[in-house]
């Protein structure tokens, strides 16, 4: 699938000059993008395959481990939120570049560390600058994008830290049975090189360059002057749409990350798979299945639904409850039908995930796209108080199965959510233009 550039409305002699050039950096920043925020996954997800070695070395349970995937998602959560509100006004080349290298620095503190209390706090320093990540994104593909092809774009850019996903799956499966440290090390040295490319590649807004606003926003530019709070409200808060998606975002999480997290754990234990040679490549299945979801869910929403991405999420979170439910119901031992199975669940799961925030934002507009991208994040990693500490605790008390069916619920409570968002549009931009 390939994604055409839209040419912004500009006269004169210069005009086709703008043209090539607008062509260029709407390519440039999409793939510098990608790739950047590959690298946040390199060192986000790399904690799942150390997971087990670090329960053996330390004694510690999962409850006990899970405390630490709890308090990144909450912590990176709010950080979503907050970094969100201030992306929305800020450089986004320079907010990305630095989020990424601390994020490093930070992980490989956590390689030389040896307490429960430091994996725990440092996981959480970790998940705030995690959120330094998505946010400028946002911003990015909202002011160099226009709004009817932006379900499309965002899902091929997705694609990229599906990839990274993908990629420190395989990668950390096979460094965490040398030694578990090395899962942060690694990472944490791809990472701090990943934020100097960043500072190098990418650029903020069209504007920034002396090119023209994308077309069909060129209006909501004239009022990005307004008061923070008040585009906030009018944008935002008063969106019942937004809130679903949020709340259907929470759900969504408590799924996606309920397998990435806890699979490996779950396919060594209860499965009998070896961590290295087949957990991994399983998780990385799972992974690289939702790169065709999130790549197919962006062209059903434009070329189907017309923009409405809610109802792409719909279908999709169907898809992905009846997968989990033969998963969980369907024990078998193969290396192979797990990861076909978790394939499916993958597909159908990384559509919605790839959708919402950037459902969120369209409908908010690039005024406040971050920070309506950033709301939807606040909930959905909130989730972790269910997939960290909750899918923990269920596992340790009351087995594997406990665990399954909690999340094979809250894909059915997920479903729910984005039938009642059915009637959402597909952006907010004409609304804002009649306003004015």
């Amino acid at each position: 699938m390939s994604i055409s550039v839209e040419e912004p409305a500009v006269a004169g002699d210069t005009a086709q000059a703008e043209r090539a050039a607008f062509r260029y950096w709407q390519k440039r920043i999409l793939l510098s993008s990608m790739i950047g925020y590959a690298f946040f996954y390199f060192v986000r997800k790399n904690l799942s395959f150390a997971v087990p070695y670090i329960m053996e070395e330390y004694d510690l349970s999962k409850k006990q481990i899970g405390l630490a995937s709890t308090m990144h998602g909450l912590v990176y959560g709010v950080a979503r939120f907050a970094n969100g509100v201030w992306a929305d006004r800020m450089n986004a080349r320079w907010f990305m570049a630095t989020g990424l290298a601390v994020c490093g620095v930070t992980n490989y503190f956590f390689g030389l560390s040896s307490a429960l209390a430091a994996f725990v706090a440092l996981w959480a320093v970790n998940g705030w600058f995690q959120g330094m990540g998505f946010p400028p994104c946002t911003r990015l593909m909202t002011h160099w994008f226009p709004p009817y092809r932006l379900a499309t774009t965002m899902s091929v850019w997705n694609v990229g830290h599906s990839l990274g996903g993908a990629s420190v799956a395989v990668l950390c499966g096979y460094l965490a049975s040398i030694d578990w440290r090395y899962c942060f090390f690694v990472p944490a040295t791809i990472a701090v090189a990943g934020s100097a490319f960043l500072a190098a590649a990418l650029r903020d807004t069209p504007e920034s360059l002396g090119l023209p606003p994308v077309e069909g926003t060129g209006h909501a530019a004239a009022a990005e002057a307004e008061p923070l709070w008040r585009t906030l409200r009018q944008l935002v808060f008063a969106n019942r749409y937004i809130w679903l998606l949020s709340l259907a975002n929470f759900f969504v999480y408590v799924v996606r990350y309920g397998v990435v997290d806890w699979a490996p754990t779950f396919l060594k234990q209860a499965r009998g798979l070896e961590l290295a040679k087949e957990a991994g490549w399983t998780v990385g299945a799972f992974e690289t299945a939702g790169i065709l979801g999130m790549v197919s869910s962006g062209w059903i929403t434009d070329r189907v639904f017309g923009g409405r991405g809610t109802r792409t999420c719909l279908v999709y979170m169907i898809g992905c409850s009846a997968a989990l439910c033969v998963f969980w119901l369907y024990p078998s031992r193969s290396l192979y039908e797990n990861a076909a199975v978790l394939s499916i669940a993958g597909f159908f799961i990384y559509g919605p995930q790839c959708l919402i925030g950037i459902s969120a934002a369209n409908l908010a507009t690039k005024r406040a796209a971050a920070a309506s991208a950033g709301l939807t994040g606040l909930f959905g990693y909130a989730s972790t108080l269910v997939s960290g500490v909750g899918v923990g605790w269920l596992a340790d008390h009351s087995g594997w199965d406990a665990a399954f069916l909690l999340l094979f619920v809250s894909g059915l409570v997920g479903t729910v959510l984005f039938a009642l968002a059915w009637p959402a549009q597909a952006h907010g931009y004409e609304p804002a233009r009649a306003a004015q």
